[in-house]
């Protein structure tokens, strides 16, 4: 057989999917955020799943962080069904289970899947040298994100002189650190039983997180891609 030949009968590799454009990667990005946010299900093996292996459903105690996935989720062309569960006796609570269609499972694993691993290489990698200026706006733009999602479903922790969230997800931990960093705000990072605190100081960087991380009525986001 000519060697030609053995080229082309050659199975090929998978080709790497094309990067996200700015705008949805930061909707992706908030999302997967959301869900690394939430416990994962439970299960007979003691091992901790993976977030991109956990069921196409999530489940939170807090309607706006419901809200705020149904919406990111929307953009992405994602269609949510949404069950609300009220129980408890004397005080009484809500819970937003959100389930993915079975037909729109794909996208929606391949949307998170591929917004996690671009956002969480844009925070972590470092600086890129000669980096354009829409990169470099758009940075800190995910790392709002990534606030903006612990501060919904994450576990607040609010001290006189602290605003912190208790995260389980050791890397979201870290992109929290390095968001805050980038969002000229220095953040500690203090290991729990079984979770990870990320605070910051009140006052001046307690406002600047919180004037980051907010959604105005009129808030319209920036579809420039770069």
């Amino acid at each position: 057989m000519a060697p030609e030949q053995i080229l082309l009968d050659r199975p090929r590799l998978p080709s790497t999917p094309p990067p996200l454009d700015w705008s949805t990667l930061a909707d992706a990005f908030e999302a997967a955020c959301l869900l690394r946010c939430t416990p994962p299900p439970a299960v007979a093996s003691t091992r901790r799943p993976a977030p991109e292996h956990r069921p196409p459903s999530v489940e939170f105690n807090r309607e706006e962080a419901a809200h705020r996935m149904r919406q990111l989720l929307h953009r992405l062309d994602v269609p949510i069904e949404h069950e609300v569960t009220v129980g408890g006796l004397r005080r009484r609570y809500q819970l937003h289970r959100l389930s993915v269609p079975h037909q729109h499972r794909p996208a929606y694993a391949r949307a998170l899947e591929a917004g996690w691993r671009q956002g969480r290489r844009e925070l972590l990698g470092g600086p890129v040298p000669g980096a354009s200026t829409v990169r470099r706006a758009w940075r800190p733009r995910l790392a709002a994100a990534a606030w903006r999602a612990a501060l919904l479903a994450g576990g607040r922790h609010v001290r006189r002189h602290i605003l912190g969230v208790r995260i389980t997800d050791r890397e979201l931990a870290a992109i929290l650190v390095r968001g805050a960093a980038l969002l000229d705000v220095p953040a500690l990072l203090r290991p729990g039983t079984g979770c990870y605190l990320v605070c910051v100081a009140d006052g001046p960087d307690r406002q600047r997180i919180l004037h980051s991380t907010a959604l105005g009525p009129t808030h319209v986001p920036d579809r420039s891609a770069g």
